[in-house]
């Protein structure tokens, strides 16, 4: 895992005119590393790859950085890896801008005298918009226990149910068939809440003929799940039934249509030209969907402003909404991957309107 993707960046880094890279963040350095500790950095040159971490990582380190040069650091890691570029007698130093703030650059630059401080470009982001095999893997069984708790949940919700409840029955299930987390706070959203696009469950009671808004993921082996389905608790009204069809189609038609080598400019379009022809456009004011994988929010973006071509390999959630405030609202949302001839769904809940009495 380890030998491809550091190969992968030190073709990167050529490119870009990078002799090394330092890597802090947590989800890039495990990207790239395996390790999954609390701290550390990643030093990659075009001959050496290094981890830098402290006393407590002494076992688990090489165990999980495979093929890497393990050097425990002192009081100040920077002060190591001063050290380590003398050694190859690197000039040039790519960081991550993206995850370093303004004193830490400074104390860096102090640190660092004769070494040019280049930003990366975020090129670790970029290698991990496409997914490998074991990647997909991962996320595909992190979608299947989102869908388990999905059709748990289902048998689980009454009129009044606190939302906060809800929430905690579907964490729970999730932690106990395997996840180490839910992806992020989980959303249950009722009523008039339900028109909250990131309503985080509350104390609401659950009541009678209303949208139940469900957001949720699990977090497994490293990599997150996004699922959103809305049902009603007691009787639809003309509505729930009109907003509903009208998101359904919009995912849909974006399912259908999504394909490499469209932009996430026009994936997003083919879910919101759908809802503005019903005259609900301007109740949709959050893109169609984003990049998913160690976080729940990646590259690339299925919005009106993102110009990235999708390419096989990018997984990404596609969940149009209409949110009407006072009434409610609803969002579909599924995982996908991009394949060479089109998608592959990740995630199987059924969408048509379920209706719980």
């Amino acid at each position: 895992m380890s030998n491809v993707r550091v190969d992968r960046l030190r073709k990167l880094l050529e490119e870009s005119g990078c002799e090394a890279i330092l890597i802090g963040s947590d989800v890039n350095r495990r990207y790239i590393s395996g390790f999954t500790g609390s701290s550390g950095m990643v030093l990659i040159t075009q001959d050496e790859r290094y981890l830098l971490t402290d006393f407590r990582y002494r076992t688990q380190a090489p165990e999980q950085a495979v093929d890497f040069k393990i050097v425990e650091h002192g009081a100040n890691p920077i002060d190591d890896v001063r050290e380590l570029l003398a050694q190859h007698g690197i000039k040039q130093l790519a960081f991550e801008q993206d995850h370093v703030v303004y004193s830490q650059y400074s104390a860096w630059t102090e640190a660092l005298p004769g070494i040019t401080l280049q930003p990366s470009g975020a090129l670790v982001e970029k290698l991990r918009m496409i997914k490998d095999d074991a990647e997909l893997k991962v996320m595909q069984e992190a979608a299947d226990l989102a869908d388990k708790t999905f059709s748990y949940i289902l048998n689980i919700i009454k009129p009044g149910m606190r939302e906060s409840d809800i929430a905690l029955e579907m964490e729970v299930f999730m932690r106990s068939h395997g996840a180490t987390s839910s992806s992020f706070d989980t959303i249950v959203a009722s009523g008039e809440r339900s028109a909250l696009p990131h309503g985080v469950a509350s104390d609401r009671l659950i009541g009678q003929d209303e949208f139940v808004k469900l957001d949720f993921g699990a977090y497994y082996q490293g990599y997150c799940s996004d699922l959103t389905r809305t049902v009603v608790v007691g009787t639809p009204t003309e509505k729930h039934r009109e907003i509903y069809s009208i998101v359904l189609e919009a995912q849909l038609h974006a399912l259908e249509h999504i394909k490499p080598g469209i932009s996430g400019r026009e994936a997003d379009a083919l879910a919101r030209d759908v809802i503005a022809k019903y005259g609900y456009g301007d109740l949709f004011g959050h893109g169609t969907g984003h990049g998913l994988g160690m976080e729940i929010h990646e590259s690339p973006r299925l919005s009106k402003l993102s110009e990235t071509i999708l390419t096989p390999g990018m997984t990404v959630t596609v969940e149009p909404g209409i949110y009407i405030p006072g009434f409610g609202g609803v969002r579909i949302e599924d995982d996908i991957v991009i394949t060479e001839t089109g998608i592959k769904i990740l995630t199987s809940s059924p969408k048509e309107l379920i209706i719980l009495g």
